[in-house]
């Protein structure tokens, strides 16, 4: 389906204009309108841009879906019906595989922290804007990318090494996520997330890839699976934030540089404070008794992330770029020592 600005009107959304002032880029989110993540930027980040930048650029976040699904977010920003996006780019995997390895290496990375870093320095972004190249015809530039987040693992059994996983139902999304589960003796159940509490109550899964223990604190996951894995041991989902190429191309060097920096701040600030309420969240639940939180010893995970490595080597086979997108990340990781060789 393809995007005009007319079109899009006509269809009743209005964009936001812009300020007489600065430049107002409207970037829409794949977060949530009440996400601790909306609300964490706006309150927080989204003034500091026109600081950055002595008033020349404002930035206007819109929640996901708001004025096109999440999936197509590439395809508006090309045509300039969004100035940009700050989007998951799983959304983008039915588009290009090598978004399924930049978007979520699962059981990969350790922290949030270690994949910024990859995109940042370690030449994630050349990477993606080469995904994105081949769906927008460069019409699309890259300016960052990288997770804020690691996302635990509700179960409502206990779940303590990496063989205990062996017979266990849990709920994946269909995918890489699913091929890893599988391939480390689980039984990946394809179930919607909005129906994940139901399953966890009625015990159709045993454990579930949800979200972020404070975003599972928060919809009750845990008073029907008491035994959440936490840290994570699977899921860290990559967030890109692109701005349409001409538009790009129409800002100073100084103003390109400052949101660059600005999301990388904005990115490593958001990660520490999710790992500080998730870790608050968790010690508070350790201590009151009902709630037994596991985190797995090291042994366990660096098992799971071999597995892993094995999905992650035959998903990489989709396409050319996917297989170029592994071998970028894998480099990064043996640099920074998850990986000897």
């Amino acid at each position: 389906m393809k995007f005009t600005k007319a079109s899009v009107l006509a269809g009743g959304v209005s964009l936001l204009a812009c300020a007489a002032s600065a430049e107002t880029l409207n970037i829409q989110t794949s977060f949530n309108a009440g996400d601790f993540s909306t609300q964490y930027l706006t309150e927080t980040w989204l003034p500091k841009i026109s600081e950055m930048t002595d008033g020349r650029i404002e930035i206007v976040l819109t929640p996901n879906g708001s004025v096109v699904p999440a999936r197509e977010t590439p395809e508006a920003v090309a045509a300039g019906v969004l100035d940009g996006d700050f989007t998951s780019v799983n959304y983008f995997a039915g588009l290009e595989p090598a978004y399924a390895i930049m978007g979520d290496l699962i059981s990969g990375y350790d922290t949030p922290e270690q994949m910024l870093g990859f995109c940042k320095d370690g030449g994630g972004e050349a990477m993606m804007q080469k995904a994105a190249d081949s769906v927008t015809d460069g019409e699309v530039h890259v300016v960052a990318c990288g997770p804020y987040s690691r996302e635990a693992l509700p179960a409502r059994v206990p779940i303590r090494t990496f063989e205990d996983l062996a017979g266990k139902k849990i709920r994946s999304p269909e995918g890489l996520a699913a091929a890893v589960f599988q391939a480390a003796g689980a039984s990946p159940v394809s179930i919607p997330f909005s129906e994940v509490f139901g399953a966890l109550e009625k015990g159709i899964v045993d454990a579930a890839d949800a979200s972020a223990y404070v975003n599972n604190d928060a919809t009750g996951l845990h008073d029907v699976a008491p035994y959440p894995l936490y840290p994570g041991i699977h899921s860290m989902p990559s967030m890109q934030f692109t701005i349409n190429a001409e538009k790009w191309e129409s800002l100073s060097a100084e103003d390109q540089q400052a949101l660059r920096t600005w999301w990388y701040d904005t990115m490593y600030a958001m990660a520490a404070e999710v790992t500080k309420l998730d870790k608050e969240l968790a010690e508070r639940d350790a201590a009151g008794g009902k709630i037994e939180v596991i985190d797995w010893p090291q042994d366990s995970r660096d098992k799971l992330r071999e597995v892993a490595r094995a999905q992650w080597e035959d998903y990489a086979t989709k396409s050319d770029l996917a297989k170029e997108a592994l071998d970028a990340n894998l480099a990064y990781m043996k640099q920074i020592g998850l990986f000897k060789d």
